[in-house]
């Protein structure tokens, strides 16, 4: 892909995550939850069709927390998959369906609350 058009789509993939603004700023610069914003951005620059998410909210704030899960919903909305491993039993309850695994074991699989 020419240069041009990956700064586009580099681009537009921060306005998606509500990052536009921000383009121009350093790593050091953004806070934990623009960071993670950024990473779901480059996770998204080739497409897929499938989204893995070990954790995404586990460093954040509650506010920013919300936001990552907003942008979630939103790709599956758009016809996403997304596999998002947590501990946080809200956080599942987003979900439209949830696994439960204990010491490697699946202990339950049902519908979430999406």
């Amino acid at each position: 892909m020419p240069v041009k058009q990956r700064r586009e789509r580099a681009n537009e993939l921060l306005a998606r995550v509500g990052l536009g603004d921000r383009v121009d700023h350093k790593p050091t610069e953004l806070s934990g939850g623009q960071m993670q914003r950024v990473a779901i951005a480059r996770s998204l620059a080739m497409d897929p069709d499938i989204v893995l998410a070990d954790e995404p909210t586990g460093n954040l704030d509650t506010s920013s927390g919300s936001d990552i899960m907003s942008i979630f919903t939103d790709l599956w909305k758009q016809g996403h998959t997304l596999v998002v491993i947590t501990h946080d039993p809200g956080l599942a309850r987003r979900a439209s369906r949830v696994v439960e695994v204990r010491d490697g074991r699946i202990t339950a699989d049902h519908a979430g609350g999406a």
